[in-house]
């Protein structure tokens, strides 16, 4: 039984996987020819492999930058990393989290089916996370595993469908249509600087128009804009950090400026291969999304992972970056000052969702907008795992937690539900599960009438 399991969790953690099956899916329920069929799967599983190992590279020039970073400044605590704390979690709770991971995608499927949010959460890795997250809650806090298994599915299948319609009212707004949405575990941040940009920003003033002298024209290259950014930024933290600690912990003996130098060349080839990964995936997925529609879950949408949105305001996606990480210092300042657990800016977690954050920000209120917005992402990641850390038993004391802001939200919903008893639990997600249809049912009518009206002010002939 746990080699099947084990099989299963490694065939859907990776999101390339799952895309190209639904790809494959697409294609076949549209009776594409065999030789579109196997040119679609296999463009869309490549792309995704493109846009994955960009991601790596991005994350591997990051990584050492993070703890380069806490050398520099004297700073220890928990580091939020989702990649880091997961290893633990699945070695204790693998099985329940992959049940729960199995099962929540079967109830987001028919939520989508039966509800007007038509959206099928495809980032696998992070929805994985999830539900590794929601076992560790409610069986550290004494679910059997079967509980925790019925009821954590249910959970996750509700935040899978709900999260992307969260975000999805400004991914219009950045994509001009609405055939894509989003499906990342830090939606709650990202949909939080869409509303900060619309309250205090100016969408007229756009990241992306941004005047640059005639001097500095080659910074009109996105490459070069952000490879010329994060090599001043490495550079800096490098020579507080000091020679002796990089070339002996982090450069392998390198000369430490040239590795700065090559840490953000790497940065930005990673941001660079990203794009062009997401281009190839959007060109097949929604082609091949259409059969799903048709056949499966009407209207549905795929909801696919953040550097899906970078294509569309690159300048905003090096902005958020910054802006959400300047949020995170200004939190974990925040907690030096009063004494609590500090939580350390978790780079990857605050380029992946800050990025997305300067994108939505953006499109809601330009420039003004996008650092808001993104410093109000980097606010919550800051904030949110501190209040979930009472939450995951053993697996809170570990020195890295889980990042995103959905897991803050999430994990504090079912983690104060769960203190006050299991019947609470059950009553978080009934009512959710409740109003979730409660809610379709009124946006279907209110959207009936809407074309009823349109309809009636249409001249007769």
């Amino acid at each position: 039984m746990n080699s099947v399991l084990q099989n299963f969790l490694d065939v859907f953690r990776e999101p390339s996987v799952i895309v190209g099956l639904i790809a494959l899916l697409g294609l076949v329920l549209q009776r594409k020819s065999a030789s579109d069929t196997v040119k679609g799967t296999i463009k869309a599983f490549v792309g995704f492999l493109v846009l994955a190992a960009g991601a790596g590279v991005v994350s591997d020039a990051l990584t050492p930058f993070g703890d380069m970073f806490q050398h520099a400044f004297g700073v220890q605590g928990v580091v939020p990393n989702n990649e880091a704390i997961v290893g633990k979690v699945l070695t204790d709770y693998g099985s329940q989290a992959a049940l729960i991971f199995f099962f929540g995608m079967v109830v987001n499927v028919l939520l989508a089916r039966f509800t007007t949010f038509k959206f099928i959460y495809m980032s696998g890795h992070v929805a994985l996370y999830l539900a590794a997250m929601i076992a560790v809650i409610l069986i550290a806090n004494g679910f059997s595993s079967w509980q925790a298994i019925l009821w954590g599915s249910l959970a996750q299948g509700l935040i899978t469908t709900m999260s992307p319609a969260l975000v999805q009212p400004w991914m219009r707004k950045v994509t001009k249509n609405d055939n894509v949405a989003l499906g990342h575990t830090g939606n709650f941040g990202i949909a939080t600087s869409g509303l900060v940009g619309r309250l205090v920003g100016d969408s007229s003033k756009s990241t992306e128009d941004l005047k640059i002298p005639k001097g500095l024209g080659f910074l009109r290259d996105t490459t070069v804009v952000i490879a010329t950014s994060m090599g001043i930024i490495y550079l800096l933290v490098t020579l507080v950090a000091g020679p002796g600690y990089v070339e002996r912990e982090l450069s392998d003996g390198q000369w430490y400026l040239l590795w700065a130098v090559m840490q953000a060349g790497k940065f930005a080839a990673g941001v660079f291969v990203i794009l062009a990964g997401v281009r190839v995936v959007l060109a097949e997925i929604i082609p091949a999304f259409k059969g799903i529609s048709e056949k499966l879950v009407p209207n549905a949408r795929p909801a696919l992972d953040v550097p899906i949105v970078f294509t569309f305001a690159p300048n905003a996606v090096l902005i958020g970056f910054l802006a959400s990480f300047v949020g995170g210092l200004i939190g974990m300042g925040i907690l030096v000052a009063v004494g609590g657990t500090i939580i350390i800016p978790g780079i990857v977690a605050h380029f992946m969702t800050g990025a997305a954050s300067g994108v939505i920000g953006n499109a809601t209120g330009g420039r003004r907008g996008a650092i808001l917005g993104a410093m109000a992402n980097g606010l919550l990641i800051t904030f949110l795992p501190l209040l979930v850390l009472p939450f995951l038993g053993d697996v809170g004391l570990q020195n890295s937690t889980f990042s995103d802001a959905d897991f803050g939200v999430s994990g504090l919903l079912i983690g104060g539900s769960v203190r006050i008893g299991h019947a609470a639990v059950i009553g978080l997600v009934v009512i959710a599960l409740a109003a979730v249809f409660v809610s379709s049912a009124l946006v279907t009518r209110r959207r009936a009438v809407a074309a009823a009206t349109e309809a009636e002010a249409q001249p007769t002939h």
